[in-house]
């Protein structure tokens, strides 16, 4: 569940930075790239608690 969100995030995030290149809002396009850095680190977060409880098995 925790990935899914993290993708959503990612998407928002393009979404917002695709929008903000086509209006020329240099504020928005950094936040809709803030945006997908966040949802990038929680998705690795994600992954790597993923591989640590499988190597505790």
């Amino acid at each position: 569940m925790a990935k899914a969100k993290a993708k959503a995030k990612q998407a928002k995030g393009q979404m917002k930075e695709t929008a903000g290149k086509a209006m020329g809002d240099k504020r928005m396009q950094a936040e809709g790239r803030g945006e997908q850095m966040t949802g990038k680190a929680q998705e690795a977060m994600e992954n790597a608690a993923e591989r640590t409880k499988r190597q505790g098995r």
